[in-house]
């Protein structure tokens, strides 16, 4: 039986490859429940906007559990990993710019 730790070693740029694809994948599960209840607060969420959102939600998440990711760290880091804040506040942008508030 393959472990998690197996499939948590393939990395790119030190993160987990496998850790990225299930919050991908769970996201794209949970999307449609998620627009539906943010459709009864008349918000409209797209799910390709869910899936740009992953990573902007992973980090917020993990900061208010006070879970110390390597992605979480370097984004806190106020010294450096520009590339990876960048890409961030693009994801939050772009999953941010489809949202729309619901006509009574």
């Amino acid at each position: 039986m393959i472990s998690i730790e197996f499939l948590r070693q393939f990395r790119f740029g030190g993160y987990a490859l496998f850790d990225m694809g299930v919050s991908f994948i769970g996201m794209y599960v949970l999307s449609p429940l998620l627009s539906g209840m943010f459709l009864r607060l008349n918000v409209i969420i797209p799910k390709k906007s869910w899936l740009l959102l992953t990573l902007p939600i992973g980090i917020l998440v993990h900061m208010l559990v006070g879970q110390n990711t390597l992605m979480t760290k370097n984004f806190l880091d106020t010294h450096g990993h520009y590339v990876l804040k960048l890409c961030i506040m693009v994801l939050l942008f772009l999953g941010l710019k489809n949202v729309q508030t619901a006509k009574k």
